[in-house]
C-alpha cells in the first residue's frame, strides 16, 4: 500500500464523526432544556413553599391575636436579622439596667429604715414591671404590635381579680402591712380576735403563735378592717394589779403595803412611780388597783409576783381579801322536812 493510499479519509470514519457530532448536539441541547425545566420547576416549588409557609405563619399568629407582617420578614431577611440582634440587645441591656436600679431602690429603702419584708416585696415587684416593660420593647423593635399582649393582660388581670376578690382583698391589705407595718415579726399583737407573737407577715395572711404554741394563721383582710393592738411597739408597759380587801380591813395599811411590794420590786420601774387607787365599794370588799411600769418583757413575771407577794404580805398584816358568800333561803323548807318525818304540820302547831 502507497502514502498516497494512507492519507485518504475513510468514508465510515467521516459518518461516524458526524452522527457523534449531532449526538452531542442533541444532547447538549436536551441538557440545556432539562435544566431549564429543574430551574423553573424548583422556582414553583420554592415560591409555593414560601406562599404555603406565609399563609400558615399568618393564620396561625391571627390565632394568637398577633399581627405580624411575614412577607416582609422573609424578603427582607437581612433587616429582620438586625431587628433580632437589637432586641435581643434591648433585652439583656435593659434586664441588666433593671436588676442595678432595683439593687439601688432596695438600699435606699434599707437606708430609710423600711422593713424587711417590704423591701423584699416592694424590689419584686419594681423588678417585675421593668422586666415586663423591657420585653414589650423588645417585642417592639422586632416588629410585632404588643397592643394585644396589653389587652390580653388587662383581661386577664380583671378576670383574676372578679374570681379572686377576697385574696385580692387580702393581698391589698398586706401590701398596706409590709408598706406601713403596724407590726413587724417578733411583735406581740392581738389581732384578728387572737393573741400572740407574729411569726410571719405574707403577701396574704399573718402567722401568729399563741401563749399556748398554737399556730394562728389570720387573712390580711380581717387584720385591716379591724382593730389591732401591738404591745411590743413601745419599750415600757403599765400593769394593773386589782386587790380586793374586806370592809373590816384599814385601807390606808393596805395600800402602804401594796406600794413597799412595788418599790421593792427589782423590776418595777422608779419612774413612773407605782400608784394605788380604791376603784369600787364592791358588794363584799373594797376594791383597789395598784399600777407600776415595768420592760415589755418582764410584764408577766411582774404582775405575777406582786400578786404573790402581796398576799403573804396581807397575811402577815391580818387584812382580810374576802371571797362571795352566798344565803340561800327556801320557802316552804320547814313543811317538807315534817312532811319528809311523817308529821302532819297541823298537828304540829297543835302541839
Amino acid at each position: 500500500m502507497t502514502e498516497d493510499t494512507k492519507q485518504t479519509p475513510s468514508p465510515i470514519l467521516g459518518e461516524l464523526k458526524n452522527s457523534a457530532e449531532e449526538s452531542a448536539e442533541r444532547l447538549e441541547t436536551t441538557a440545556s432544556r432539562t435544566g431549564e425545566v429543574v430551574a423553573e420547576t424548583t422556582r414553583e416549588v420554592v415560591t409555593g413553599t414560601t406562599r404555603t409557609v406565609e399563609t400558615a405563619s399568618d393564620y396561625t399568629l391571627e390565632l394568637l391575636g398577633i399581627t405580624v407582617d411575614t412577607r416582609t420578614l422573609i424578603a427582607n431577611s437581612a433587616e429582620f436579622a438586625v431587628k433580632a440582634v437589637l432586641a435581643i440587645i434591648i433585652f439583656y441591656v435593659g434586664k441588666w439596667i433593671g436588676k442595678h436600679i432595683v439593687n439601688l431602690a432596695k438600699r435606699a429603702m434599707v437606708r430609710s429604715s423600711v422593713d424587711g419584708t417590704a423591701v423584699s416585696f416592694l424590689g419584686n415587684l419594681l423588678y417585675g414591671v421593668m422586666l415586663a416593660a423591657v420585653i414589650l420593647a423588645s417585642l417592639n423593635q422586632l416588629g410585632i404590635s404588643t397592643t394585644s399582649f396589653v389587652a390580653v393582660l388587662g383581661a386577664m388581670t380583671v378576670a383574676i381579680g372578679v374570681s379572686l376578690k377576697d385574696q385580692v382583698s387580702n393581698l391589698a391589705a398586706g401590701v398596706l402591712i409590709v408598706v406601713f407595718h403596724p407590726f413587724r415579726r417578733g411583735d406581740y399583737v392581738e389581732v384578728g380576735g387572737q393573741t400572740g407573737t407574729v411569726q410571719e407577715i405574707t403577701l396574704v395572711n399573718t402567722r401568729i403563735r399563741t401563749p399556748n404554741n398554737h399556730e394562728v394563721i389570720i387573712p390580711n383582710g380581717d387584720i385591716m378592717t379591724s382593730a389591732s393592738i401591738n404591745y411590743s411597739s413601745l419599750p415600757n408597759r403599765r400593769i394593773e394589779v386589782p386587790v380586793g380587801i374586806g370592809y373590816d380591813s384599814d385601807i390606808k395599811t393596805a395600800r402602804h403595803i401594796m406600794m413597799q411590794m412595788a418599790q421593792e420590786h427589782e423590776l418595777v420601774l422608779k419612774d413612773p412611780e407605782p400608784i394605788v387607787r380604791v376603784t369600787e365599794l364592791a358588794d363584799s370588799s373594797v376594791n383597789l388597783i395598784m399600777y407600776v411600769w415595768t420592760n415589755n418583757n418582764d410584764w408577766w413575771a411582774v404582775q405575777c409576783d406582786l400578786l404573790e407577794r402581796i398576799k403573804y404580805a396581807f397575811d402577815e398584816a391580818g387584812i382580810n381579801i374576802p371571797f362571795p358568800i352566798r344565803t340561800l333561803q327556801i320557802d316552804g323548807l320547814d313543811d317538807m322536812l315534817m312532811a319528809a318525818k311523817g308529821i302532819d304540820n297541823h298537828e304540829a302547831k297543835m302541839k
